[in-house]
């Protein structure tokens, strides 16, 4: 048997986590002296103390822990908690990405441009053209590569001839925002006779005006972007008319080099009742 302090220094788990695990059902001593109080752990537990160690690691907390140990010998069961766990870290890892991006961005404009940018709008008609479509709740806008990939590998033994141009879009057809289970689909023009797939409609989308922006650089500067649009359209005799999407003319797909990313951020627009040509 081993004293609690050795046996924190050995599991490199400090006493007052030691008490805390045994107050918790998750790691209890061997055995406790009733006249003193003290813990003594068999030398096996220091196997169950790590792997609290290794689940601490991954971020789960303590009744996470208590449920992962008492399905540990449960191997489908274990594997579920672990890629609940991956996909919540994913999410983590690409929000902390944003969030890097973003104080990226900003130190480089520090003193240089007050943190303002002029972005050019233009208003166009947005011909039509006959699509392949994927449309999903996702868990996420971080998931939207998912789509793609779906959309992909879902006609790849078709053999897709793409337009040209091939109109990357992604819609978010959501009402208003949403941080996660977001409504977005994804679509590009091609040209030819195609079946649906699983997930996959083809289908001719309708010419729409738009207001748009094209911008060089990372995501974060989309905020500015859709200040730029809605003052634009409204000082302009429009009103929006549909749900936001973004061209993709250059995006994670041809480089992982956010700089170089070119997007085209678009408002269905229709002119204000009396004004027909807009302004």
């Amino acid at each position: 048997m081993l004293k609690i302090g050795i046996f924190s220094k050995l599991s490199r788990i400090s006493v007052r986590m030691l008490r805390y695990y045994d107050e918790n059902g998750l790691l209890i001593p061997g055995e406790v002296d009733p006249s003193s109080g003290y813990r003594y752990y068999h030398e096996c537990q220091l196997m169950e103390a790590e792997r609290l160690l290794a689940l601490r690691e991954m971020g789960f907390g303590v009744e996470a822990m208590g449920e992962i140990l008492r399905a540990y010998h449960d191997p489908a069961a274990l594997e579920q908690f672990l890629r609940v766990r991956r996909e919540e870290l994913r999410a983590e890892l690409e929000k902390t990405r944003r969030r890097l991006a973003l104080l990226e961005t900003t130190l480089e404009r520090v003193g240089k441009d007050g943190f303002t940018m002029e972005y050019n709008v233009v208003c166009k008609e947005l011909p039509s053209r006959k699509v392949a479509s994927l449309r999903d709740i996702i868990p996420g806008f971080w998931q939207e590569g998912e789509l793609w990939r779906r959309l992909m590998e879902e006609t790849a033994a078709q053999g897709l001839q793409l337009a040209e141009p091939c109109y990357s879009i992604a819609i978010f057809h959501d009402s208003e925002f949403k941080e996660e289970n977001v409504d977005v689909e994804v679509q590009m023009a091609v040209k030819g006779e195609y079946k649906d797939t699983a997930s996959v409609r083809f289908r001719v989308a309708e010419p729409q005006r738009i207001a748009s922006v094209t911008y060089q650089g990372g995501y974060e500067q989309m905020g500015q972007v859709n200040q730029a649009l809605v003052t634009w359209i409204a000082g302009n005799g429009y009103e929006i008319n549909g749900p936001m999407f973004n061209i993709y003319h250059v995006g994670p797909a041809q480089t992982p080099d956010a700089s170089q990313w070119v997007t085209e951020v678009c408002m269905p627009v229709q002119p204000l009742p009396g004004r027909p040509d807009g302004r």
